[in-house]
């Protein structure tokens, strides 16, 4: 038998707060080197598969370890495996902002390690987040009813995706209660997100139950052919019930018509949702808001990611109801285990019942500190600098006999192809990644091949799209 004498209590496995503040020391300025150096690296990570792994031992320690070797391992092992999303050089997708504020927000949300699910489980992580997204409404010129103090109101969430399956239960929920409805049709954009279809799968519709509908010729959703066809579908005694409408398209940055189609939804009763990823954080610059905002006063849902181009670390997003209830009669489960005092005052919010989760983390302590630290001002300036490289860009790009864009450029993105086809295109998408110096995607419009370069990475400035651009044209 073993010597209880000789075990260890289960406290002198812990970590103490003066191992901690050593470790914590060491690894932010670990975080601040990698940041200071982050140009140093191929943008996209040079590993093979496995590569990762068979650095790291097989089997898990069984006895723990001081983590003295830690930032070696960081530096040797993880960094080299890693795609460098932050860095300036990062053109890929949509940018995933993690300004150094927003980290150490992060850092402290860690720290504090609560549950937030009820305003009982901790007030100040359900106060923070209201006035947090009550301070964006107002960052961003957002109608007032999407407010706290109106009908309406914000909750953060994990993404976009999130938000669009959570406003297509809420808009179920309104048509048919929660009741298997095989006659509900839903609608978007050929353009839309992946998330859409996704959500409608999860949520246990069938595929045919969503319609895509065409586009214009700069992909925004035409709303005479969504007219159409919900005319179409209620003739053919089915029940149109939701419709996503886009700000800002992964492809291309399309702005879908979201006034039209909010009058639609209006007509048939239809709940309408607008996805506004990655282009609603271009609304903190008054200018831009017409782009943006056009619409939005007459919808029943909106979201964007700060954590795309907002200067906040993923995950950080933003998404708000005209109708509270319409959401939270959705949502709302209450066990008997999860009553308490506050709840039944019913003066106080339980974002528990704005999502489909019921565990949620501090989110707003970080999106706090970017604000705080970079107030309006610095925001608007942030957007304004990329918006500006963007068109700079495209005048680039249109006085190029080698090039042709594809899409408007109405904030950030900006693609094009080779007037030489496809291949060609492919070729300096392929030859530009593999040189590790920038990170560029590709879509397709108007079935050719397109190069995308998403400008937003925190510490992006002209010289980075410059250079790219000069890579881009040794190729053509």
């Amino acid at each position: 038998m073993t010597d209880e004498a000789s075990i260890p209590a289960a406290g002198d496995y812990h970590m103490t707060t003066d191992e901690f503040r050593a470790l914590g020391h060491e690894l932010i300025d670990f975080i601040a080197d990698y940041r200071d150096n982050i140009s140093d690296y191929p943008v996209l990570s040079q590993v093979a598969s496995g590569d990762i792994a068979a650095q790291l031992r097989p089997t898990p320690p069984e006895h723990g370890e001081d983590l003295l070797g830690l930032v070696d391992d960081l530096r040797s092992i993880i960094a080299p495996g890693l795609t460098h999303w932050q860095s300036p050089n990062f053109f890929a997708y949509f940018p995933a902002n993690a300004s150094l504020p927003s980290v150490l927000g992060e850092l402290v949300s860690a720290g504090f390690g609560v549950q937030g699910m009820l305003w009982a489980t901790s007030p100040a992580a359900t106060e923070v987040e209201t006035v947090m997204m009550d301070w964006l409404v107002d960052l961003c010129g957002l109608p007032r009813v999407f407010h706290s103090s109106n009908d309406g109101g914000g909750v953060m969430l994990d993404s976009a995706s999130s938000a669009v399956l959570t406003s297509m239960v809420a808009a179920r929920h309104r048509a048919v209660g929660h009741r298997a409805a095989p006659e509900l049709r839903a609608y978007t954009s050929t353009q839309a997100h992946s998330s859409v279809l996704k959500g409608m799968r999860v949520a246990g519709f069938a595929d045919e139950q969503l319609r895509s509908i065409d586009v214009d010729e700069d992909f925004a959703m035409r709303a005479d052919v969504l007219a159409e066809a919900m005319a179409q579908d209620v003739a053919d005694g089915l029940v149109p019930f939701f419709i996503v409408g886009t700000v800002g398209t992964t492809s291309s940055t399309a702005i879908d018509p979201i006034a039209d189609i909010a009058a639609l939804g209006a007509e048939y009763n239809a709940w309408v949702h607008v996805d506004a990823a990655f282009a609603g954080s271009a609304a903190v610059a008054p200018e831009l808001r017409p782009l943006v905002n056009s619409g939005l006063d007459t919808v029943d849902s909106y979201s964007f990611n700060p954590h795309k181009w907002l200067l906040t670390n993923f995950d950080a997003a933003a998404y708000w109801v005209a109708d509270q209830p319409s959401l939270t009669s959705a949502m709302a489960i209450v066990p008997e285990y999860l009553k308490n005092a506050a709840t039944e005052s019913g003066h106080v919010i339980d974002y528990r019942d704005w999502m489909v989760p019921l565990g949620r983390r501090f989110r707003a302590l970080k999106l706090w500190m970017v604000i705080r630290w970079y107030g309006a001002e610095g925001l608007r300036a942030f957007v304004r600098d990329h918006v500006a490289i963007a068109q700079e860009l495209s005048g680039w790009v249109d006085a190029h006999p080698s090039f042709v864009r594809l899409a408007p450029t109405p904030f950030s993105l900006v693609c094009f192809a080779h007037v030489d086809g496809d291949d060609r295109t492919r070729g300096i998408v392929d030859a530009i990644n593999a040189a590790g110096a920038h990170y560029v995607t590709h879509t397709t419009l108007n079935e050719r091949y397109t190069l995308r370069v998403a400008i937003g990475s925190v510490t992006t400035d002209r010289t980075h799209v410059e250079t790219l651009w000069n890579d881009i044209l040794a190729l053509a």
